[in-house]
């Protein structure tokens, strides 16, 4: 694919010089006052120009810095959130070998690797986000469903289906959670 340069902007076209008439004396004096009046207003043009490339050069250095930072400070995002799922099975397994028996060393050993995984992660920038008893906020959790609760107040979350995380300051995955309606018979009156 062929690049094409943009169109000049009408401040970056440069007129062509005014050629200088000589008829007599004075009219030679105007002449030259004349044209050191365009140069000096080319001259200015110019000025102008070069200022504005350097402050667009500048700002463009500092985007991509900027750029460059945030692509390295999120870098590991694609593979945390592959992980993210096997760290939930793990959990899921880990919740069936404690009805087991939670003296098994079976159940142990799972648990210290558990730990180790999540500690790998939050070492990365993994927070995992508890919601149970906060209050629901859809930018942090997804609501599967509404009940009735006598003890906890409407817009509370009652229970967590699948744990959200967070990677430093960006939502990675929502948190998958049911959320009280407030008592039952409080909606009727």
């Amino acid at each position: 694919m062929k690049k094409t340069s943009p169109e000049p902007r009408e401040e970056d076209k440069i007129p062509p010089p005014v050629p200088a008439e000589r008829e007599n004396s004075s009219a030679d004096g105007e002449a030259t006052e004349d044209a050191v009046a365009s140069l000096q207003g080319d001259l200015d043009r110019f000025r102008d120009l070069a200022l504005r490339t350097q402050a667009d050069f500048e700002n463009y250095k500092k985007r991509a810095a900027r750029e460059r930072d945030e692509g390295i400070k999120y870098a590991n995002r694609t593979l945390l959130e592959r992980l993210v799922p096997i760290v939930d099975n793990f959990e899921l397994g880990l919740s069936a070998a404690r009805e087991e028996s939670e003296h098994s060393p079976i159940y142990s050993g799972m648990n210290l690797v558990l730990k180790q995984l999540t500690d790998f992660l939050t070492d990365n920038g993994l927070q995992p986000i508890d919601a149970v008893g906060k209050k629901f906020d859809p930018n942090l959790h997804e609501a599967i469903g509404h009940e009735p609760s006598r003890q906890v107040p409407e817009g509370q979350v009652i229970r967590q289906t699948r744990r959200g995380y967070r990677l430093k300051d960006r939502l990675l995955r929502p948190a998958t959670v049911v959320v009280s309606s407030g008592a039952a018979g409080s909606r009727e009156k």
